[in-house]
């Protein structure tokens, strides 16, 4: 099959997945709450010939193909879960869970899979083992470790691994590939400043931690500017600062909540140990004591060269090199696709979703109550994991 005739086949199928996107797009679920989700998923595998398991990661589904005698063995992934934010785009399958809805795609994502898989288990040519991992909780709940945690590559072992997320801004439907770190780490850190409070006239028989917060809050970016390399990226946000209640009194603890990104592991560790010396050296220098809950979140994304290469090779093969950028830009977002590349080789790889054409909705960026997932993209994501799982286990 040639790739214009694979692209006519999944656009001729699209308008069933497009409906099903739509229904999955009105009925969102939060991470680890996806059920309607993962049964639909689950039974549409299981009606197309899929071996399925379900409950992997809480509500994870996996659904394996075998197919000749073909040893490799391709996983192939795609996230379930929705975020609580407010719908506010009028459409007519808009959210029916007030609070709840799927503002980064999640649903296209899950609907470009099950298209792939609907035309490989009919239509599909190949040889060895196709797993196709539908994921909950990629919205911070660490979906990916729980499946993991619940032996997903001791059950359904993989040569390889590919997952593929829509970006607003870009061209629908180009697709962007990059070797290398291609998403940022996430770390989260809650300190507690305890010092002496009392009256606000009288601040020398006090121990201020709002002083000493104020201090760190401003130090904390010297970490940046001056204990980075400057040709890595890194990032520290204070995104929450908490103290008091009245303009008179001077309280006896400070909070604070930050936000810790990086591109590099080392880059990772060292901010870690930076952050905690600065923070403790800065509340003794004013008199009060700093505790630091230190929260690891997800690790950095890094696309290993072969595979990424191969990912290049199927994009160029299916719509052509000017709809296709070879080594895009990292990324400062997070994504816990990451820790399956850290124990399976394989690549993360983007899918246009409009740049301000159609009716807007495509060039809304995720995680904002106007967003919406471009449904022209349905047919050639698809047709693209169907060219790749092809390509992959090609006897």
């Amino acid at each position: 099959m040639t790739t214009a005739t694979l692209l006519d086949a999944l656009h001729q199928q699209a308008d069933e997945f497009i409906g099903l996107r739509r229904d999955i797009h009105h009925h969102p679920e939060l991470a680890f709450d996806e059920h309607r989700t993962s049964e639909l998923v689950a039974s549409k595998l299981k009606a197309w010939g899929y071996e399925v398991e379900r409950g992997l990661g809480g509500t994870g589904v996996v659904g394996r193909l075998r197919r000749g005698d073909g040893t490799r063995q391709l996983g192939l992934r795609a996230d379930m879960d929705a975020l609580p934010i407010d719908e506010a785009t009028g459409l007519a399958y808009a959210s029916s869970h007030q609070g709840v809805m799927h503002a980064c795609g999640h649903d296209g994502h899950t609907a470009m899979l099950l298209a792939a898989a609907h035309h490989l288990a009919h239509r599909g040519r190949f040889s060895g083992t196709l797993n196709l991992i539908f994921q909950p909780a990629e919205e911070g709940g660490g979906g990916a470790l729980r499946m993991m945690q619940d032996g997903l590559f001791d059950k359904y072992p993989c040569d390889a691994i590919f997952a593929m997320h829509n970006m607003p801004g870009t061209p629908q439907g180009r697709l962007v590939l990059r070797e290398g770190a291609a998403m940022a780490s996430s770390d989260y850190a809650t300190v507690t400043l305890t010092g002496i409070g009392g009256h606000g006239a009288l601040p020398h028989r006090t121990a201020d931690p709002v002083v000493a917060a104020a201090s760190i809050v401003m130090a904390l970016q010297t970490i940046v500017s001056r204990n980075i390399d400057p040709l890595q990226m890194a990032v520290v946000t204070v995104g929450a600062l908490h103290a008091g209640k009245a303009n008179n009194v001077i309280p006896q603890t400070a909070t604070m909540e930050l936000s810790v990104r990086a591109l590099d592991r080392e880059v990772r560790a060292l901010l870690e140990q930076r952050i905690k010396a600065l923070i403790t050296a800065q509340a003794e220098s004013f008199g009060v004591t700093a505790t630091i809950d230190w929260k690891p979140g997800y690790a950095v994304l890094v696309n290993t060269p072969e595979e990424t290469a191969f990912a290049r090779e199927v994009a160029l093969e299916l719509v052509g090199a000017d709809r296709v950028t070879l080594q895009g830009p990292a990324l400062s977002g997070s994504e816990d696709f990451a820790f399956m590349l850290e124990k399976v080789p394989g690549s993360y790889l983007l899918i246009g979703n409009g740049a301000g054409e159609g009716d807007g909705h495509g060039a809304c960026m995720v995680h904002n109550p106007g967003y919406d997932f471009n449904d022209a993209n349905v047919a050639i994501g698809s047709a693209y994991w169907v060219l790749l799982a092809e390509r992959f286990l090609a006897g």
